[in-house]
């Protein structure tokens, strides 16, 4: 008896480490075909990581190289590299920004985009990232209706001869173009009017502001609407209707811009291609959207003109933007800390 159990419990040790061979050999495979995947996913995972960081910083560069407002800057920095040197207006321009810093409490800007949209693009890109809603006029009536009412209603046929900034094609095919530029400023901007979360409506702004075809249209759609007012008021002064503002008498007091056609052929066409907007269209662009346009003009640091608002004219309720310039041409976005 004692025999047998022996040899049972000795038979059943052998079959225990025949199985746990087999088994170790199994999970030592096994082992070995896991360890080959996590290195494999391990691996896996860097090449995609250093991949979408490649992209991620292909796409970043893109986007700055193509956004025409560019991200802020250091008011003071920006000033000490642009105007270096010791000449009167260095020294002067250095002085203007240490006084937007000191007094104003402007700590940074917003560079925009050298050309000759340059103002109506701080403008409306501001009116856009501060989320400032279509002025109560545009709620009133649909802008898009605006070149066929002038066109049709108006018998402004003239309009065929408007000009698209630097593509001065004229004719026929103006109406459909304005058409599609009023399109795009109704859509645009009550897409990003109605984005209540900063950093979203400041995204979309990015990204509207580095598409040169579509902030285009936006420029030209504002252009077409300060055609617009200028008809408005002709027609009112001529009517004698109801008082106009000031504005329309300083605009219709030059002799390049006595009605509104010769506005349009020697004015506006040009904006965008050859000349920017002047001092007197300031107005006019502030009056029409309902905004307080407030410029530092620092060419003009130590004189009453130093800060100057389009319109003079405004109304309390109006949203406040602010603009500086060096050169009444060209102009950048301030931007205030307290």
């Amino acid at each position: 008896g004692r025999h047998e159990v022996w040899s049972w419990k000795t038979a059943s040790r052998e079959s225990l480490c025949l199985m746990w061979q087999k088994v170790k050999v199994q999970l030592m495979l096994s082992m070995s075909f896991l360890t080959a995947v996590l290195w494999y996913c391990r691996r896996l995972y860097s090449f995609l990581a250093q991949l979408l960081k490649r992209w991620s910083n292909y796409l970043q560069r893109k986007l700055i190289r193509n956004l025409s407002v560019l991200p802020e800057v250091d008011l003071l920095g920006y000033s000490a590299r642009e105007w270096k040197g010791e000449t009167k207006q260095a020294k002067q321009m250095r002085e203007a920004y240490e006084e937007l810093f000191r007094s104003c409490h402007i700590k940074y800007l917003r560079q925009v985009k050298r050309d000759n949209y340059s103002v109506v693009r701080a403008v409306l890109f501001q009116i856009f990232s501060q989320g400032i809603p279509f002025p109560s006029w545009m709620k009133e009536r649909d802008i898009l209706k605006l070149p066929e009412k002038l066109l049709y209603s108006q018998g402004c046929n003239w309009i065929q001869q408007y000009s698209f900034g630097p593509e001065r094609y004229t004719g026929p095919n103006a109406f459909g173009k304005l058409r599609k530029c009023m399109e795009a400023l109704k859509t645009n901007w009550a897409e990003i009017s109605a984005t209540r979360d900063h950093e979203e409506r400041g995204n979309l702004c990015n990204t509207l502001f580095s598409d040169e075809s579509k902030e285009y249209k936006l420029y030209e759609a504002i252009k077409f609407i300060m055609l617009y007012e200028v008809v408005e008021a002709y027609e009112q002064i001529k009517s004698r209707e109801v008082p106009v503002p000031n504005l329309f008498s300083l605009l219709f007091a030059r002799d390049s811009s006595s009605d509104p056609l010769s506005f349009m052929m020697n004015h506006l066409n040009s904006i965008g291609d050859s000349i920017c907007l002047d001092q007197v269209e300031l107005f006019l662009l502030g009056y029409l959207l309902q905004v307080k346009i407030r410029v530092y003009r620092l060419h003009r640091f130590n004189t009453e003109e130093f800060q100057v608002n389009y319109p003079d004219e405004y109304r309390r309720e109006w949203n406040e933007i602010a603009l500086l310039t060096e050169d009444d041409r060209y102009y950048h976005i301030p931007l205030f800390r307290t």
